[in-house]
């Protein structure tokens, strides 16, 4: 499956997610149902991995982690916040850039409807 062909899959299923629980819960739990949710299609689904980060001579081997990565082609945040800001997709594009993906969503849950506002894709120009 293409990167795009993995997004829709993920948004259908951040909807089906959406659409039992509503907004106001934690970002956990969100990534919990969704986790679930994209085992349950057959995708292979990574959880809270951590990357490593070269710098000079540092090496820092968690620097940061992944919510959850689809397939390993498809970095996907999760946020659960009033409203989505410049720094979420910042940090996005410098996720994809570090783990050398192309594609990532950044899906906030806490909105009336995910479709209008909730569901950011950023392309990662390698």
């Amino acid at each position: 499956m293409t990167e795009n062909d993995l997004t829709g899959v993920i948004i259908g299923c951040a909807m089906r997610v959406h659409t039992a629980l509503g907004p106001g819960l934690l970002e956990s739990a969100y990534e919990a149902c969704l986790d679930y949710e994209l085992q349950q299609s057959g995708l292979n689904v990574g959880k809270q991995i951590p990357l490593p980060l070269v710098y000079k001579d540092v090496q820092l081997e968690c620097a940061y982690r992944l919510d959850l990565i689809v397939e390993n082609k498809v970095i996907v945040e999760i946020k659960s916040v009033e409203s989505l800001k410049p720094i979420h997709t910042i940090q996005l594009i410098t996720y994809l850039k570090l783990a050398n993906c192309k594609l990532g969503l950044l899906i906030n849950f806490n909105v009336p409807r995910l479709k209008e506002g909730g569901i950011k894709r950023i392309a990662n120009n390698l």
